[in-house]
């Protein structure tokens, strides 16, 4: 080899590295500040005082959590026997100035002359019970002229209609029926023509 391809080797290489060197410099130069931004990372024992505080926390948490719902449990079957021993109190209650006209007007049964006055008694304090039914949401199921209705009747027996429009409706109600609300408190028990 001449001398000039040597000297044009090493010029190259010298080139060579000095490139190197300039993207070395620019590499590091660009690391540094993305190093300065980084933020130290916890160490595992860090980590492991930062879990253990916060199972502490949530163990806590879930103590109170289970009070809570076994104090309302409690709180739910306390009203629950509450309402069982005592759900009847106001209707109860209602009921009582009825039977205390029914006890006069036994009182005075054997002492009365007139039987218009007693029958007109009697038959103010049926109309009061019915309004004290009523003022508690109890109403008697119609039953005259009805069509049968398995919602509302119980058919104790079937009659043959007198007439052609009767078949299939209410000929008679051997028991009244009522309603609670909205809903039957006690089937009409009927005679359903046939």
């Amino acid at each position: 080899m001449s001398k000039e391809t040597n000297n044009e080797n090493v010029e190259t290489l010298n080139v060579n590295i000095n490139e190197g060197t300039e993207q070395t410099t620019e590499a590091t130069e660009a690391q540094q500040p993305q190093e300065a931004e980084e933020v130290k990372e916890p160490t595992l024992e860090e980590q492991l005082e930062a879990a253990k505080a916060e199972i502490e926390a949530l163990k806590t948490q879930q103590l109170y959590k289970q009070a809570e719902f076994e104090n309302f449990r409690k709180r739910v079957i306390a009203e629950k026997t509450e309402l069982i021993l005592n759900g009847g109190r106001k209707v109860l209650a209602a009921m009582l100035p009825v039977v205390d006209d029914l006890e006069r007007a036994l009182e005075h049964m054997d002492k009365a002359e007139d039987t218009a006055a007693l029958k007109e008694g009697v038959d103010l304090i049926y109309k009061k019970f019915l309004s004290t039914l009523k003022a508690q949401g109890v109403t008697p199921i119609d039953t005259q002229n009805a069509d049968f209705n398995t919602d509302y009747h119980e058919a104790v027996t079937q009659f043959p209609a007198p007439t052609d429009e009767l078949k299939g409706k209410v000929i008679d109600c051997t028991e009244k029926g009522y309603m609670l609300n909205d809903s039957v408190l006690r089937f009409a028990k009927v005679v359903v023509g046939i």
